[in-house]
């Protein structure tokens, strides 16, 4: 799911074996791009489902597991919002003490309402009055999506919203993020360092999820225990466990990360982990309820996917470039991406009618194209007539700072790799 968080001014100190990357505050621009492919992944799979293209073939099924993009966005909101919490933590700063004053965690749940909750609202609004599916939708399916709740209530995910799904899982993640930060608050200084393997325990504990008998432990019928925000620990814990490395960056960790061609060599494994995923001999193609192996296998590789894509970026040396990420239109596409997550499949369902093409009727390349090229419009007004005015009328800084063409990681090549 696609919520960034409040960028920092990023410091300049040289990147080293004992003190933090640059990466450990700032803006990162390569992670604006990777943010925007995350966007257009989840799109793409969508496409692919509604026009029966997710299946049948080796190429629908790699379209129909684009879905695992969302491990991304999942990723990435951990890395942003567990910054500033590795940082005093490994620096035994003050405010990695527990006790601190309240007034910050207001402001952090407060700053995530702002960020959220506007876009989402119309998105709502639009998806429930404009699409025929969802007329005659009962109030309990109203409160629920307007309240980011969907995943906790029977049958609450409607048309034009069923990818929202993610959106609720990470609002629960951001709101039980404070009581993480206050839970591993002891261990700093000298005792950050097992910090480390408490996330990773976590997460591998989190894989066992799907096995646990939900139903017989009465869970309602309705609520689909793999759509739950637990079940997706390990996504975050990847963003959290990079957040803590650029903070105190183990020295063995940083080699794997130093060669050139090394990010290839990383993406190129993200690549081949995914290819497994689309296996019929391994995974059940297209979107069914999943057996435990085979959830755990794919929550697994998702975890490991979002950690090969995103690790490169974060964790590379200062001579690192990345020059598409870092583009201007990426990072248009990347300010624009969390609306190209809410609005897609609004304008995906309206297109539909509006083309005369039948649900589940082929016609994939026309349908992608057109909606790629609507969501982009309607995204960018979103950003420029709600989610931004908003943020303003909250008091708070624009959300992304202007980087300058000649900036390390931009187009031109020097310095968008702020951070």
């Amino acid at each position: 799911m696609n919520t960034p968080a409040q960028h920092e001014t990023p410091p300049a100190p040289p990147a080293t074996a004992a003190a933090p990357l640059r990466t450990a505050k700032g803006f990162i621009p390569p992670l604006e791009g990777m943010r925007a492919l995350a966007a257009f992944g989840v799109l793409t799979t969508h496409v692919a489902f509604l026009t029966a293209t997710s299946t049948g073939s080796p190429l629908a099924r790699v379209w129909g597991r684009f879905d695992l993009w969302v491990a991304v966005f999942f990723a990435l909101s951990g890395f942003l919002l567990w910054r500033r919490h590795a940082n005093t933590a490994h620096d035994g700063g003050e405010s990695s003490r527990p006790g601190r004053p309240q007034r910050p965690v207001r402001e952090y749940y407060r700053s995530r309402l702002v960020r959220i909750m506007p876009a989402y609202l119309v998105v709502v609004l639009v998806a429930m009055l404009a699409l025929p599916e969802n007329v005659g939708i009962g109030i309990g399916e109203w409160v629920a999506n307007l309240a980011l709740v969907q995943v906790l209530v029977p049958g609450a995910l409607v048309a034009g919203l069923t990818h929202a799904w993610s959106l609720s899982v990470e609002a629960a993640f951001y709101v039980v993020l404070p009581l993480l930060w206050l839970a591993l608050a002891p261990l700093r200084g000298d005792r950050a360092k097992w910090r480390v393997p408490l996330i990773l325990g976590i997460a591998a504990v989190s894989l066992a999820w799907a096995y646990v008998p939900w139903e017989a432990a009465g869970l309602p019928a309705g609520i689909n225990p793999h759509t739950l925000p637990a079940a997706f620990a390990s996504w975050f814990a990847v963003g959290i466990l990079l957040a803590e490395f650029t903070a105190a960056p183990p020295r063995a960790l940083l080699a794997l990360y130093r060669a050139p061609w090394s990010k290839w060599a990383w993406w190129a494994a993200a690549a081949l982990i995914f290819l497994t995923t689309t296996s019929t001999r391994l995974y059940t193609e297209g979107f069914v309820q999943a057996s435990p192996a085979e959830f755990a296998g794919r929550t697994g590789s998702g975890a490991l996917i979002a950690w090969c894509l995103l690790s490169p970026i974060v964790l590379a040396g200062p001579a690192a470039r990345f020059r598409f990420l870092g583009s201007r239109p990426m990072l248009a596409l990347g300010r624009w991406s969390y609306g190209i997550f809410l609005w897609h499949m609004v304008v995906l369902q309206l297109l539909f009618g509006v083309l005369g093409v039948p649900m589940f009727g082929g016609h994939m390349p026309i349908m992608w194209i057109a909606t790629a090229a609507v969501t982009i419009v309607v995204s960018a007004a979103s950003y420029a007539w709600i989610e931004e005015p908003a943020r303003r009328a909250a008091g708070q800084a624009p959300l992304r700072p202007v980087v300058p063409a000649s900036a390390p990681g931009s187009a031109s090549g020097s310095g968008a790799r702020r951070g």
